[in-house]
C-alpha cells in the first residue's frame, strides 16, 4: 500500500482561495490560512448581504413612496390600500421610480386613490 502524495490537489484548493481574496490587503492575500479565513468570511458576508440588500431597497422605496404620497396629500398606508382597492397591480419598486422619475404620473394615480376613497 502506498501512501496519497496530494500535490496537484493541495495546489488547486490553494490556488482557488488565493484567487478569491486577490485584493486583499496583507497576510489576508498571501498566507493560505489566513487567506482561507478571509475568503470564508467574505463569501458568507457576501450571501448574507444579498439579501439585506433586498429589505434595504424594499425601505428605501417605501420611503419614497411614503414621500410622494404625502405631496399629494395622501399617508403611505392609505395610498398603498386604495391601489389595492382599484386593482392597481404595480409593485414599490416601479411606485418608487415613478414618484422619482415621474412626477406627474405618480400624481395621477395619487388623485384616482384619492377619487376611490372619496366615493
Amino acid at each position: 500500500m502506498s501512501r496519497v502524495r496530494r500535490g496537484t490537489k493541495k495546489r488547486q484548493r490553494r490556488t482557488k482561495y488565493l484567487e478569491l481574496a486577490k485584493g486583499f490587503r496583507g497576510a489576508k492575500s498571501r498566507n493560505y490560512r489566513t487567506v482561507k479565513e478571509a475568503a470564508e468570511k467574505a463569501l458568507a458576508y457576501s450571501y448574507r448581504d444579498r439579501r439585506a440588500r433586498k429589505r434595504d431597497m424594499r425601505s428605501l422605496w417605501i420611503i419614497r413612496i411614503k414621500a410622494a404620497a404625502l405631496i399629494n396629500g395622501l399617508s403611505y398606508s392609505r395610498f398603498i390600500d386604495g391601489l389595492k382597492k382599484l386593482g392597481i397591480g404595480l409593485d414599490r419598486k416601479i411606485l418608487a421610480e415613478l414618484a422619482i422619475s415621474q412626477p406627474p404620473v405618480f400624481s395621477h394615480i395619487a388623485q384616482k386613490v384619492k377619487d376611490a376613497a372619496v366615493a
